[in-house]
């Protein structure tokens, strides 16, 4: 059986494209993950997306919209749909009566927790062909990459 992996030293002769060729097709290896994982539990990748987000947070319904990058409709169907499941709770900001903020129920964090440890499995598979300071240096230039403008 043959690998379908490039030799590593066929990347230093690969066309200019490589660099995309690379992001975007580990981009869909990603999204395949998160997609087996949520069907698993019956989840989308975007409401995957959604409880992740919510791991660590409790924002308002458009901070949650910006997170993932949708619009304000469409961020109300996914939260009214994961509420129906009880895995959100909607609850009106405090500090500002007009802003309804999102957070996760007992229910939703068990699930959420558990479908991480689930994609972190996978995604330790997918890099342990490495060496370990390749992966370190990985999890270092992919910060760069993600960090926002003017951080660096």
């Amino acid at each position: 059986m043959t690998s379908t992996r490039p030799a590593a030293d066929a990347v230093d002769i690969l066309p200019a494209n490589a660099q995309v060729d690379a992001l975007v097709q580990l981009s869909f290896r990603v999204h395949q993950i998160l997609g087996k994982i949520g069907a698993e539990q019956d989840l989308s990748v975007v409401q995957i997306r959604m409880l992740g987000v919510l791991r660590d947070r409790e924002p308002s319904m458009l901070a949650l919209a910006g997170h993932l990058g949708l619009d304000k409709s469409s961020t109300t169907g996914l939260v009214s749909r994961a509420e129906k499941r009880g895995l959100v709770q909607r609850a009106r900001d405090p500090h500002d009566r007009r802003s309804v903020t999102v957070s996760l129920t007992a229910h939703g964090r068990a699930l959420v927790n558990a479908c991480a440890r689930d994609v972190e499995r996978e995604i330790n598979g997918l890099v342990a062909p490495l060496p370990d300071h390749a992966r370190r240096q990985l999890v270092r230039h992919i910060s760069e990459i993600l960090a926002p403008p003017g951080d660096g």
